[in-house]
């Protein structure tokens, strides 16, 4: 196996320049850079990840933690962020948090004494004291997708506002009165973020929003299931179901097949997050589609510039309306490819 010592005697220099090159010091010359570079590359070498570590005070290595890997919109981040993370050198450790703060921290503490370089994370509920902890002692960190009011960390997410409008607008124009959520957990941003948009948006068409069709979910599919039993066991149930993420989506349609019930004949049925699947159910699901893979690719760099001293932005990009047929038949003019 090459060593740093064969590079060193084939460079003509001290194994420490090696090293200084190899972590991209500043005090090496480009004569003596280029030399040592190409002594790397003739002999193969490759430094040894722990031990480098050990010398840089860095793993190269970043920790995501995100809210539920069985989550399809989740499972396309963590690709994003892996790939975004890989093209800068990093590699990433995923830990779920299953939608369960205590699990959220256990992986944050066994991240930490991994000596990750940063973390991303997706909070599942409020903010624990591990997580300020953490942001107070200068660890980089970044949210993405969710984020905790109040903190001083960056954060990367989309903005669903416009396209909840849009959404309402859509279901108005088919003639859909009795509008229904399912809401995400009133802690999380996304969960509040979500109904105050449909509030909002009903609104602007002089549509109220009864306590009846109001449920209460989780982010997972047995709530959306549970939910949506209980809007269809009200003496006027609503006309149109909107889960505001993909996996309650699924249980809804799961609860309306179980009634003996069809979508959008009998109800119609709308989901926030679109995810592959949608375009191939009977119907095809009306959606609100977040730009997921630039969502993990913008979390990537403003970690690494944290990491590596510059100054890391928030961003926000916007979620737009993929009209499919599961609110009835729009007009030619409102349809959209997935």
């Amino acid at each position: 196996m090459v060593s740093i010592k064969d590079v060193a005697a084939v460079a003509g220099v001290s194994a420490a320049t090696v090293s200084r090159v190899l972590n991209d010091h500043p005090s090496v010359s480009t004569a003596t850079r280029t030399r040592v570079l190409s002594a790397v590359e003739d002999l193969g070498y490759r430094p040894n990840a722990v031990a480098r570590s050990l010398r840089t005070d860095q793993t190269r290595t970043l920790g995501l933690v995100i809210s539920d890997v069985l989550n399809p919109y989740f499972t396309e981040l963590a690709r994003s962020v892996e790939g975004a993370a890989r093209a800068l050198g990093y590699s990433v450790i995923i830990g779920n948090a299953d939608e369960q703060p205590e699990l959220q921290d256990h992986h944050m503490r066994t991240l930490l004494d991994r000596r990750v370089d940063g973390l991303l994370i997706s909070p599942t509920d409020g903010c624990s004291s591990l997580m300020r902890d953490a942001a107070q002692a200068g660890t980089p960190l970044v949210f993405v997708d969710r984020w905790i009011e109040g903190m001083d960390v960056p954060v990367v997410r989309s903005d669903g506002r416009a396209a909840v409008h849009d959404l309402v607008a859509h279901l108005h124009a088919l003639g859909h009165r009795r509008l229904a959520i399912i809401a995400g957990p009133a802690a999380t941003t996304t969960g509040r973020e979500r109904i105050e948009a449909f509030r909002e948006a009903l609104a602007a068409y002089g549509l109220s929003l009864p306590d009846a069709y109001i449920g209460q979910g989780d982010f997972q599919a047995a709530s959306g299931r549970r939910v949506t039993e209980g809007f269809l066991d009200l003496p006027e149930p609503p006309e149109v179901v909107f889960a505001t993420d993909n996996l309650m989506a699924l249980g809804a349609l799961d609860a309306v097949r179980a009634h003996g019930l069809s979508v959008p004949d009998d109800i119609a049925l709308v989901a926030f997050d679109d995810i592959p699947w949608f375009v191939h159910t009977d119907p095809p699901i009306t959606a609100i589609a977040q730009p997921t893979g630039e969502l993990g690719r913008a979390a990537v760099r403003a970690l690494v510039d944290r990491i590596e001293g510059r100054t890391p932005r928030s961003v926000t990009l916007p979620a737009r309306l993929v009209v499919r047929r599961s609110c009835g038949n729009p007009p030619a003019t409102q349809r959209s490819q997935p």
